[in-house]
């Protein structure tokens, strides 16, 4: 199904962007990998050909910086003349409580996580609204349904993600346009090595949930598989973050309960 498609990546430096870079390649997509680290996204890019990638274009993007945005979409439209699949996969996480955290990280991580994908994302919508066909893909979280101590922050973002491409989805349909939202649980990746502090600073620790998550070139199959299907939710997790989800449905003040003890147990100072 990707073979020749044009297949947009942001936050394809690393992680869970990296991993669906390189699956996608296995399908013979054309890729445009964006992030900030223009070395790094070479490295990915090399990676990605010898994969089976039919074309790469290296595009560096800051999510924050959308003054970069309207030139971003005129070198991809140059380049290839369409664009069948935008991920939006940008983001950065936070490991603080609430009452350390100052403000201006609030508005940084809603400034890449949310406010730099929607930008993208209305820029990007009028090319496939004219083609008739595209589809828009999001990387979530469980975070997005859940609330989790010492991210509220990343939990307020990924809510926010959740709720604009949900109903971005029932206002595309008619131009035969998909929305997926990609929802990870804990996924082996540097995130938490790059969250931040509540004064900014980097967190620089693995997580033991992220350390026994999910290996992400397997949620990555997960991932792709769901793209493929045209899922409107790709649920990537283990049995625990299953079980979480179901629990708030079903008996929401245990799931609570369990969330508050976890979070007594955590030292994020």
């Amino acid at each position: 199904m990707f073979r020749n498609k044009v297949v947009w990546i942001t936050g394809a430096s690393s992680g869970i962007g990296e991993a669906v870079a390189y699956e996608m390649a296995h399908w013979g997509a054309k890729l445009i990998l964006s992030a900030r680290r223009e070395g790094e996204l070479s490295r990915v890019a090399k990676a990605a050909s010898a994969a089976g990638a039919r074309d790469v274009l290296i595009l560096p993007l800051d999510m924050t910086e959308e003054s970069q945005m309207p030139r971003a979409v005129t070198q991809v439209m140059d380049h290839y003349g369409q664009i069948d699949l935008l991920l939006n996969n940008a983001g950065i996480s936070q490991r603080s409580y609430c009452v350390d955290t100052d403000m201006d990280i609030y508005r940084k991580i809603f400034e890449v996580d949310v406010f730099g994908q929607i930008a993208l994302t209305k820029l990007v919508l009028p090319i496939m609204i004219a083609q008739k066909q595209g589809h828009i893909a999001v990387t979530s979280s469980v975070a997005g349904k859940i609330g989790v101590g010492s991210r509220t922050s990343y939990c307020a973002a990924k809510h926010a993600m959740m709720g604009f491409f949900d109903a971005l989805r029932t206002e595309v349909r008619a131009h035969h346009i998909m929305v997926t939202c990609i929802t990870p649980g804990f996924i082996k990746t540097a995130v938490s090595h790059n969250a931040l502090n509540g004064d900014g600073s980097r967190y620089d620790k693995m997580d033991d949930d992220i350390k026994f998550g999910m290996d992400v070139n397997k949620a990555a199959k997960i991932i792709v598989k769901g793209l493929r299907r045209g899922k409107k939710e790709i649920l990537v997790s283990q049995i625990r973050e299953k079980t979480l989800l179901r629990l708030k449905q079903i008996c929401p003040s245990l799931a609570f309960w369990l969330l508050a003890k976890k979070t007594e147990g955590e030292n994020v100072t």
